[in-house]
C-alpha cells in the first residue's frame, strides 16, 4: 500500500465547522466533482485505531465498509437477503448434510492477477474454521468440521466434510465476512477478489482503495474509493453537503429532509439491524431474570422509535432476525411498557432501589445514544437510577467491550442461526450477554443438524420462545437503514443487510451533466 495522495480526513472535517445549522445554506454538491469518476469518497461512522482490513473479523462499522470492497465469500445475500451465488457457482451437500461440495465459477482472479482455486478455498477454509480462533460466523462449524478428511477434487472443486449434519452451512458461508482469500494470504498486504484493491490505510481516519479493473462482476465507474471515518455525526453530514464524500452511512433521522433540500438524497432501508440494550445474565443484578423482565417492560418502545430513530423504524419484541423464516416476533404478545409490573418484579428481586450505569457510544450508530438517553428517563420512572456513560468508540470497542454489565451494540440483518452464532452461544465471538443457558443451546444444536426445514423451524421457534422469557437482550425495535448520498451520483438503492446498498460501491456512478 502507498502514502496518502488524495482527499485527507483533515479536508473533510473542515466541513464541520460550518455546523449543520450553516450547512442548510450551502449550495449542495460540488459541480466538478459530480462529473469526475476519478475518486468516491464515503463518510463511515465510528472507526478507530484498531481499525481493521482483516476479512474474516471486522467489528465496527468502517471495518465492514471495507471488507465488502475487498473480499468476496462463496455465496451472497441479495437487498432482499436471498442467498445467491458469489464466487462459487454452486454448493451442494450430501442428504444427511455432511458433505458440501463448493464448485467456483470461472475467471475470477484476485487483486495479484492469480486464479482463485480449489486451494485457495481449502487455505480459506482452514483460516475461517480454526478451531482456537474461529471467524465469528463459523464459530459453530469449526468444531464439527473434519479438514482432513475435506479435499480439493480439481482446480474448481472442493469438498468440506464435517463429523455431523450441518443444515444451513450455505446460508452461513453467504455471510460477508467469509471472504475467499489466497492460499499465501498476507494480512500486511491484504488482496482479495473484491471490485476494489487496497492502497491507502490509516487506521481511525481513513483508507483508499483502487478499481480492480479485472473484476469478474460489475466493474467499478469510479477509479478510487476512499472511506474515511467519522466519530461526530455534525461532521459527516457537513462533509456530505460540503461535497467532499459523495454517501454516508446511519444518518440521522432528524436531518433526512434537510439533507434533501441540500443537494443529497436520504436513502431509506427497511431492515433487521437492531441496536439492543445488553444485559449480562451472568452478573448482578441482571442474572436475575425478574430483573432483566423488569428492564424490558421499562422500555417504551413506540417513543424510542419516533425519537431515537425520528419514526425510521418499527417496534421489536426482544427478538431479532425478522426475515427469518422461523421468526416468531410477530406471533407472541408484544411486549409493553409496564410501569407497575417493572416495580412489582423489581421488588420480588429485592432490587426496589435499583442503581446501575449505562455504557454507550455514538459508534454503535444513529438511534443509538438517543435511546439510551430516552431509557434513562423511562427508567426513572419506575424508581430505577441509571447512569448514562457515553464513551469514544476507540474505548467502548475497545478491551472492554463485551464486558459492560449494561451497555448497547449495533447488529446489521442477519438470519437466525447466524445471528446465534456470532452472539447467542457460550462460544460465540460477541457473545456480549454472556448468555448460556442449556435448554436454548441444545434447541439451537439440534436445529443446526436438522436438515428437514419443517422441523428446524419448530426448533428455533422454541429457542425464540426460551429468548422473549429470559434473554439478555432488549430488542426494542428494528431499525430502518438511513444513510444519504449526493445527488451527483447514482446507482445506490435501499438493501436489508447492510447500509449504502451493502456498501457495493462498485454500482455508484456519477450523474452526467
Amino acid at each position: 500500500m502507498h502514502r496518502p495522495r488524495v482527499l485527507t480526513r483533515r479536508r473533510a472535517l473542515q466541513g464541520a465547522a460550518l455546523g449543520i445549522a450553516a450547512a442548510t445554506g450551502l449550495s449542495g454538491c460540488n459541480t466538478a466533482q459530480a462529473n469526475s469518476t476519478a475518486m468516491l469518497a464515503h463518510g463511515a461512522t465510528g472507526g478507530s485505531l484498531k481499525d481493521s482490513l482483516d476479512p474474516h473479523f471486522p467489528v465496527t462499522i468502517p471495518d465492514i465498509a471495507r471488507v465488502r470492497q475487498l473480499y468476496e465469500p462463496l455465496l451472497r445475500y441479495d437487498t432482499q437477503m436471498k442467498v445467491q451465488p458469489g464466487l462459487a457457482e454452486s454448493i451442494e451437500h450430501n442428504a444427511d448434510g455432511t458433505i458440501w461440495t463448493i464448485r467456483l465459477r470461472q475467471d475470477v482472479t484476485f487483486h495479484n492477477g492469480k486464479s482463485v482455486r480449489a486451494t485457495d478455498v481449502e487455505a480459506s477454509l482452514e483460516r475461517m474454521l480454526d478451531p482456537k480462533n474461529p471467524a465469528p460466523f463459523l464459530s459453530t462449524v469449526a468444531p464439527i468440521a473434519n479438514l482432513k478428511s475435506s479435499r480439493v477434487l480439481d482446480e474448481r472443486t472442493y469438498q468440506l466434510h464435517l463429523t455431523q449434519p450441518y443444515a444451513i452451512l450455505d446460508a452461513m458461508l453467504a455471510s460477508y465476512p467469509l471472504g475467499i482469500i489466497p492460499a499465501d494470504f498476507d494480512p500486511r498486504n491484504p488482496v482479495g477478489t473484491g471490485p476494489f484493491r487496497a492502497d491507502v490505510f490509516v487506521p481511525g481516519q481513513r483508507s483508499v482503495f483502487t478499481r480492480y479493473d479485472d473484476y469478474w462482476d460489475t466493474r467499478a465507474t469510479f477509479d478510487a474509493l476512499t472511506i474515511i471515518d467519522f466519530t461526530d455525526d455534525a461532521a459527516k453530514v457537513n462533509a456530505l453537503l460540503a461535497g467532499q464524500v459523495q454517501s454516508i452511512d446511519n444518518l440521522p433521522g432528524y436531518l433526512s429532509e434537510a439533507v434533501d433540500s441540500q443537494g443529497a438524497t436520504a436513502l431509506v432501508s427497511q431492515t433487521g439491524a437492531w441496536i439492543p440494550f445488553t444485559m449480562r445474565v451472568d452478573v448482578q443484578p441482571f442474572s436475575d431474570v425478574r430483573v432483566r423482565q423488569a428492564m424490558r417492560l421499562i422500555a417504551d418502545r413506540h417513543q424510542m422509535v419516533e425519537q431515537a430513530l425520528n419514526g425510521f423504524g418499527r417496534v421489536a419484541n426482544d427478538l431479532h432476525s425478522p426475515f427469518d423464516p422461523s421468526y416468531i416476533g410477530e406471533q407472541l404478545p408484544q411486549r409493553e411498557q409496564d410501569i407497575d409490573q417493572a416495580k412489582a418484579l423489581l421488588r420480588q428481586a429485592g432490587q426496589s432501589d435499583l442503581r446501575i450505569e449505562l455504557t454507550t457510544s455514538t459508534a454503535v450508530g444513529a438511534g443509538g445514544v438517543e435511546s439510551a438517553s430516552l431509557f434513562v428517563q423511562q427508567a426513572a420512572k419506575a424508581g430505577v437510577k441509571v447512569r448514562l456513560r457515553v464513551l469514544d468508540g476507540s474505548i467502548f470497542y475497545g478491551d472492554q467491550y463485551l464486558s459492560w454489565p449494561f451497555a448497547q451494540d449495533f447488529w446489521e440483518t442477519r438470519l437466525y442461526l447466524p445471528q446465534v452464532a456470532a452472539c447467542g452461544l457460550k462460544g460465540s465471538p460477541y457473545n456480549e450477554t454472556h448468555w448460556n443457558d442449556p435448554q436454548f443451546i441444545e434447541l439451537v444444536t439440534t436445529a443446526n443438524r436438522t436438515m428437514d426445514a419443517r422441523r428446524r423451524t419448530m426448533l428455533l421457534q422454541d429457542a425464540q420462545r426460551i429468548e422473549h422469557e429470559r434473554g439478555g437482550y432488549i430488542v426494542w425495535a428494528f431499525k430502518n437503514q438511513v444513510d444519504a448520498y449526493s445527488n451527483s451520483v447514482t446507482g445506490l438503492q435501499p438493501a436489508r443487510q447492510l447500509p449504502v446498498s451493502d456498501y457495493r460501491f462498485n454500482l455508484v456512478k456519477p450523474v452526467q451533466s
